[in-house]
């Protein structure tokens, strides 16, 4: 060793010496500086003391429940009032695509047909003209223009009988929920023959002292003028819209509150007789390819003839997926109420009947396995259909992680708080009324199994207790939801964490 090497050796240990000495850097040090031996570090908190946590911080009044099971299994990891019935709200939608699966098949297409009851000569129909509606949900101004089309390229110019329209492919159906106000797009009648979600465009503006007002159907660069309905704009301080039918007629007679206008705007509103109002618009639109039709007929027997043109839906596991997605009430009866008809093997009486036997389909070995289950409808938009956590998540176990179900819901993103994509996967139905919330499906983790869940908060007693005339946008609805989403969605994030 050289001399230099030595001396950094020697300073290199004096100066370690004299930081352990009486004034050097651990002079202070009452104790050891020997290790001490410390216990295993406290395991972290377990999710079903998160989950009660995060439920607690959340504060939401009335019920929460879930249940969480493994998706490939069925074995169930957690649960909180599992058992309790609660209103499903949208999550039904997820039933309602299952059931139509199941009777209709994932490749079936509604079919909306033009048929003449006579013969075609030189460009005439010696006969009828009948609009045939099948129960497709998404018929939409353009297919009708599209149908029009079609008669035209064929030759046909004039029809010497008259124009009828047949509904009764499905049960006609008011309004989804008699509850709701009258003028939300959201609670339109079902028939078998829909249009546009059986809504009506609605514009105005304001013209100086009055308002110009105009009803409508526009779709897709179509903007055909509607005849079936009509709208006044009334003095009056409210309420807002008011609707009655014209018994004579059929027509819908809409008035609004001036007050309410300001100076113009739009909106969707809610058609009653949908068989009228397709027939309205499709005269329309033969009339502009030169083919002269009478004012709509409904005919409650479908006359017999050939088929002059036909447009078929989207095939079911397409819809579906829309309904899920948009969460678009039409579509579900439609699939609900045309899955019921197969099942039962004839058009059902009524839209509680039908929610009646998609209720026994999901309690069957055949459909999800409930242990119960009752349903006013197939949209959920009606608060007295009741499902509980433990059957909805079970069901969704049985119609399994890969199933037709399962690909048809929607991918829902979550972000962490810097802005990143969670490291997890959510295909999930949202559900949500006035002081009601729902969130059912699957989270699939990266390098571990998926979980199945589901998730019903409710409070009913304040639902109830809304006033009439606030059913819209009642006080304090909007926030409880907002609260409850977020939970939701927490407790999905902590469940995602789980080994």
């Amino acid at each position: 060793m050289t001399l230099d090497r030595r001396r950094l050796l020697l300073t290199g240990l004096a100066g370690t010496t004299a930081s352990l000495l009486p004034g050097g850097a651990l002079a202070n040090v009452a104790t050891s500086a020997r290790p001490v031996r410390r216990g295993p570090p406290p395991p972290p908190p377990d999710p079903a003391s998160l989950s009660a946590a995060r439920i607690a911080e959340a504060g939401l009044s009335g019920a929460v429940a879930f249940w969480v099971a493994e998706a490939d299994t069925g074995r169930p990891l957690l649960a909180r009032a599992a058992d309790q019935p609660l209103p499903p709200a949208s999550v039904a939608k997820a039933v309602t695509a299952a059931y139509g699966f199941d009777w209709l098949g994932p490749g079936h297409r509604f079919a909306t047909r033009v048929i003449g009851t006579g013969p075609v000569r030189d460009g005439v129909l010696d006969g009828d003209l009948v609009l045939a509606g099948g129960g497709a949900p998404d018929l939409a101004t353009r297919d009708l223009a599209a149908l029009a089309a079609t008669l035209r390229d064929r030759g046909l110019r004039r029809v010497t009988g008259g124009f009828r329209v047949w509904a009764g492919a499905l049960p006609h159906v008011d309004e989804i929920e008699p509850g709701q106000p009258d003028h939300l797009g959201y609670n339109p009648s079902i028939s078998g023959l829909n249009l546009n979600y059986n809504r009506v465009h609605f514009e105005w503006r304001q013209r100086g002292a009055d308002y110009t007002v105009r009803l409508d159907a526009r779709d897709a660069g179509y903007n055909p003028e509607v005849g079936m309905a009509a709208m006044e704009v009334a003095g009056r301080a409210g309420p807002l819209f008011a609707h009655r039918l014209d018994p004579e007629s059929g027509r819908e007679l809409w008035s609004v509150a001036r007050g309410g206008l300001g100076t113009g705007g739009t909106r969707w509103l809610p058609v009653r007789n949908s068989a009228l109002y397709a027939g309205d618009v499709f005269r329309t639109l033969a009339g502009a390819q030169g083919i002269a039709l009478g004012r709509p007929v409904p005919v409650d027997v479908l006359p017999g003839g050939a088929v002059l043109a036909q447009h078929d839906s989207a095939p079911l596991a397409e819809v579906a997926a829309g309904m899920l997605r948009y969460s678009t009430n039409l579509t579900a009866e439609a699939i609900g109420l045309a899955a019921s008809a197969r099942a039962l093997g004839a058009v059902p009486g009524s839209l509680a009947a039908s929610g009646d036997a998609m209720a026994d389909w999901a309690m069957s070995d055949r459909g999800m396995g409930m242990g119960a289950a009752s349903f006013v409808d197939h949209s959920g938009l009606g608060d007295r259909s009741r499902v509980t956590a433990a059957d909805m998540g079970a069901g969704l176990v049985r119609m399994g992680a890969d199933g037709a179900l399962a690909r048809s819901l929607r991918v829902i993103p979550l972000a962490r708080p810097d802005g990143t994509a969670e490291p997890f996967g959510l295909r999930a139905k949202t559900g949500t009324l006035n002081f009601v919330s729902a969130l059912a499906g699957f989270i699939d983790r990266p390098g571990a199994a998926p979980l199945v869940f589901a998730i019903l908060t409710a409070d009913l007693e304040r639902r109830a207790a809304i006033p009439e005339g606030q059913e819209e946008r009642p006080p304090g609805s909007a926030a409880w939801v907002r609260r409850s989403r977020t939970m939701q969605y927490d407790l999905v994030r902590i469940w995602a964490g789980m080994a």
